[in-house]
């Protein structure tokens, strides 16, 4: 079999990206190679020894203001070690061309703001002087981990070295994944040394660790061929893209902790030259109440800053004078609480609100040539929304005003925005990079898939201003709409929710809540406190497969996300089905839930 080399951001054409696979260059990859590739993982997992762990620095907890760079000097794989790091974090690449004291302090400079340094060495490199000397004097104050690829027998240049060692004796692409994976703990260490090195390096030493976070393989690893889940996802999704149900798409899906498939399908826009790659960044819609306004409450709530019964009034200063003071959290979260479902403020506008140009009092961009006033969500938004009628109180009744209404809770209440918050305190500390509100403020736009043509609002193709128009309006920002992800960041969210609350190391919640707010919470429909759940009247929603423990959430752009916690499985669907305009053949054509339904059908080839 030859070596492949990782290219991960330079995919061109849509291809297999199936676990350590999501960073493979555009080659279709023959299923005996994932085999074959799979018994290579075992074998470099039995011979990569972690050493000096005695602080428990690996795997890494806290990514937080934690700025990480990799250097490489010289190892030939040091791209598919790159790439695979960057699923957990955003880590910065560093080559040495030559060893000389000129390199090594200009390089030494660069690092300057980087409190953690991987250093990826080779028996060559580790054998010079110059580059043992630049370690020492780098790792005064800051933490590096030394990744050796070579013979074990070269640690003897490294006693002088206290930190964490990673001993590789295999150097290929498959060891460099790994030994990546293994400093996130998206696999753990288990190798001890099989003799002795030096005064230092001992027979027996090397430090146990179990896996914090994803691990990215093939499904071989779990008994499943891939053929198994890629070829029915392929058929439905060729009959989707042929109907024209979406321009394109991103299927993911997480069994047990790990990433077995991921693959992009389609295109950006019909028509267009940009292929969809499985790091592009959608509008996921209505995702967002999950992944955004219920985690932000479910955080608060452990706090005891908010109380499920206590009542909108002692929250929301604006409600008290109106009919919405008494509803309570409860039935905002349950989608009980009698509200309009929807408002579309857009027709509302006049042509004084609006402007082609920004200015400080048309301050708030809507899209691209479209300037709204400011204050306009708190002056005319948020007092309309306040003052409408109520209805059917009890009953359920899907409605986005639930969220803006949280929003407004969320952020009185942990007295910062929303996407601030969240970022905060699960997007930043968990590891994901691209979900955010607002991606045009942080992302090139040709990383974020376009949405509608929209012909009657704001005139111009949506490319990375969020779709609903409402969210828009309100600035990007909504309880209900506005966040923008991939399929990676989503799936290290809903891992750690399916986890319990823990993810790398760290508890985020207690497992009570998260049991407390994706179980049904309502005797007059399936809903969780903000997730959407299994349905019990046909037993076919999400899926006619799915347990009835599942939870999760739809999207209007074409997009959820569903967690099993009886398979440990998370399924996730990101698309722009309203590009160039609205079509509900994703829904007519059942493409979700098909798909779905063949990745559990794969699940029970397993062990039949």
């Amino acid at each position: 079999m030859k070596k492949k080399s990782i290219k991960y951001l330079s995919i061109i054409v849509p291809v297999t990206l199936i676990g350590f696979f999501l960073c493979l260059s555009a080659v279709k990859l023959l299923r005996k190679d994932n085999q074959f590739w799979f018994e290579q993982v075992k074998n470099v997992e039995a011979h990569t020894v972690l050493l000096n762990n005695e602080k428990d620095l690996i795997p890494l907890k806290v990514l937080t203001s934690n700025k990480i760079a990799s250097v490489n000097t010289g190892f030939a794989f040091a791209s598919d070690f790159d790439s695979l790091a960057n699923k957990y974090a955003r880590v910065d690449a560093f080559s040495l061309t030559n060893y000389s004291d000129t390199s090594l302090n200009k390089l030494n400079t660069s690092l300057k703001f980087y409190q953690t340094v991987f250093i990826q060495l080779t028996e060559k490199s580790v054998q010079q002087q110059s580059v043992i000397d630049f370690i020492a004097d780098l790792n005064q104050g800051r933490n590096v981990v030394l990744v050796m690829f070579g013979k074990a027998t070269e640690l003897k240049f490294l006693d002088s070295f206290a930190g964490p060692i990673i001993s590789s004796v295999d150097g290929t692409s498959v060891s460099a994944v790994f030994a990546a994976q293994l400093i996130f703990g998206g696999v753990g260490a288990k190798a001890k040394l099989t003799e002795d090195i030096s005064s230092r390096f001992k027979r027996g030493d090397g430090y146990q660790t179990i896996a914090t976070r994803l691990k990215y393989t093939v499904p071989e690893e779990l008994g499943i061929p891939t053929a198994a889940i890629e070829q029915p996802v392929d058929k439905i999704m060729a009959e989707a893209l042929a109907a024209k149900a979406t321009p394109g798409a991103v299927v993911m899906v997480v069994k047990d902790g790990r990433v077995i498939f991921n693959k992009a399908y389609g295109k950006h826009t019909y028509g267009g030259s940009r292929w969809d790659k499985v790091d592009d960044i959608f509008d996921v819609a209505s995702v967002t109440k999950i992944s955004a306004t219920t985690i932000a409450a479910m955080r608060l709530y452990e706090q005891q800053k908010i109380v499920l019964d206590q009542k909108l009034g002692s929250y929301l200063p604006l409600s008290r004078t109106t009919n919405k003071k008494d509803l309570s959290i409860r039935e905002l979260l349950l989608h009980e609480a009698g509200l309009t479902p929807f408002i579309p403020f857009y027709l509302k506008l006049k042509p004084y609100d609006h402007s082609t140009d920004s200015s400080s009092y048309y301050s708030v961009k809507v899209a691209d040539g479209y300037y709204l006033r400011r204050n306009y969500y708190e002056d005319v938004m948020l007092p309309r929304m306040l003052n409408t009628a109520l209805s059917g109180r009890g009953k359920y009744e899907y409605s986005d005003l639930s969220m803006y209404f949280m929003k407004e809770v969320i952020e009185r209440q942990a007295m910062q925005s929303l996407d601030s918050y969240v970022d905060l305190e699960f997007y930043k500390p968990l590891g994901m990079q691209t979900a955010a509100f607002n991606p045009r403020n942080h992302f090139d736009k040709s990383r974020i898939v376009p949405t509608e043509q929209d012909n009657y609002f704001r005139k111009t193709l949506l490319e990375g201003y969020v779709h609903d128009q409402g969210a828009s309006m309100a600035g990007g920002v909504a309880g209900h709409a506005g966040l923008f992800a991939s399929s990676n960041d989503l799936a290290i969210l809903f891992q750690m929710i399916l986890n319990g609350g823990a993810y790398g190391g760290l508890q985020y919640f207690n497992p009570a809540t998260i049991s407390l707010f994706t179980s049904r919470q309502s005797t007059t429909s399936r809903r969780g406190l903000g997730f959407d759940r299994w349905d019990p009247e046909t037993g076919k929603y999400p899926s006619s497969l799915a347990s009835s423990e599942t939870y999760g959430h739809t999207g209007y752009t074409g997009t959820c996300v569903w967690v099993d916690p009886k398979s440990k499985l998370i399924y996730i669907f990101l698309s722009n089905r309203v590009h160039p305009a609205v079509t509900d053949k994703l829904s007519s054509m059942k493409i979700r839930p098909r798909i779905q339904d063949a990745i559990y059908e794969a699940i029970k080839r397993v062990g039949s």
